[in-house]
């Protein structure tokens, strides 16, 4: 019997399962390892994954995605008020006051909890498993941020649930991490020698995470672990979409946050190009046809006007990092590595940043994308 790994994300996922000989991560039916965290409702049918991302525009009210940080929490809650706008599908109460989606599902209404959303997107992790691995699958090692509380966490479980799965344990994405990096490193120091000492930086697109752990062959210990939960990769496409918002309100007097279809194709315009002058410094076009009221618009942007745009962002990357090293009690020289995760972690900026604080280079050993799944695979 397999039992997967699965790294449930804010915007993807990934399955890892260990094999004879190593771990693997498993590519779902468009032999991607990447499934979007994305789930679009249809009159017939529903569709998750890759091809739901793609209806994320056509089917604006009915495609479910950024639903990992509504666990746990109630309607009430000033974060949920404060994640409403952002969203183009509708939240809604449940009777025991926790947070519900607002569909049309099936030519009805219907009301999910979010357990039940996160139910479907598990049950499609699933099927991609037992496809890839030809037999049944039953049980789950699943990730989870380190800040999640306990009624985050209860409610995670519940979704497993809901999937069918038997979760043997929830896993903090950076003690993935840093099983992932330990398990194959042949040198390390012996049980009676001073342990190595490793930071393990992630960013994601919705969180920032930092630990340290000493490591010894066979033994791992967490030191200390930071976390600022609302920073990450999206708040930097934030910026961009705010910069841009306002530039077409001036130049092309559009009101583009009125109109949600719009406001999302910004979002995927400003991510790609986030992406694009992560690997170039020099001006980068965006160019959008038939943006609103059938105008094209375009405009472009270069490397140091995002880091001047981000600069309050980029602030709040060291401060974690200092708190990690006082609650560990280490200085910088105590420290062999730094090991980087997460997408958001490819800004050059962010690398600078941390670079500058601890005075060192930064490893890059472990697959950016893949290693909290690896991790809870190995679990």
């Amino acid at each position: 019997m397999s039992v997967v790994g699965i790294d449930l994300g804010f915007q993807n996922c990934y399955i890892a399962v260990a094999r004879s000989g190593g771990i693997e991560t498993i590519a779902n039916e468009y032999s991607d390892r990447c499934t979007p965290a994305c789930i679009s409702l249809g009159s017939k049918s529903r569709t998750i994954g890759n091809a739901a991302k793609s209806q994320i525009i056509t089917n604006i009210k009915n495609t479910l995605h950024g639903f990992k940080k509504l666990h746990g929490r109630a309607f009430d809650d000033p974060f949920i008020k404060a994640e409403r706008h952002k969203l183009p599908y509708e939240l809604q109460k449940l009777p025991n006051g926790s947070v519900g989606v607002k569909v049309r599902y099936l030519d009805e209404e219907r009301l999910f909890a979010i357990e039940q959303v996160t139910g479907m997107l598990l049950v499609k992790l699933k099927e991609t498993s037992e496809s890839a691995l030809k037999k049944p699958v039953a049980d789950c090692v699943i990730s989870i941020p380190s800040f999640f509380t306990d009624a985050e966490r209860r409610s995670v479980i519940a979704a497993v649930q809901v999937a069918g799965l038997n979760c043997l344990r929830l896993m903090n994405e950076t003690t993935a991490v840093a099983l992932a990096y330990g398990i194959y490193k042949q040198d390390l120091p012996n049980l009676e020698e001073r342990p190595r000492n490793v930071v393990f930086v992630d960013m994601g697109h919705s969180a920032y995470q930092i630990s340290v752990c000493a490591f010894n062959k066979g033994k791992l210990k967490v030191l200390a672990t930071t976390f600022d939960p609302f920073l990450g990769g999206r708040n930097f496409d934030d910026a961009l979409v705010d910069y841009f918002c306002e530039e077409f309100r001036i130049k092309y007097k559009l009101n583009v946050k009125d109109n949600a279809r719009a406001l999302l194709r910004l979002y995927q315009e400003c991510e790609k190009l986030k992406k694009l002058m992560s690997a170039n410094a020099s001006d980068l076009p965006l160019n959008i046809e038939c943006f609103m009221n059938d105008i094209d618009v375009s405009s472009k942007m270069n490397r140091a006007q995002f880091e001047q745009l981000c600069a309050s962002l980029l602030a709040r990357v060291e401060p974690p990092l200092r708190a990690v090293m006082e609650q560990a009690k280490l200085q910088c020289e105590d420290i062999y590595s730094i090991e980087i995760v997460g997408g958001a972690t490819r800004i050059p900026a962010v690398k600078e940043q941390i670079c500058k604080f601890f005075c060192k280079d930064i490893s890059t050993t472990l697959n950016a994308d893949e290693a909290v799944a690896r991790g809870c695979a190995l679990q």
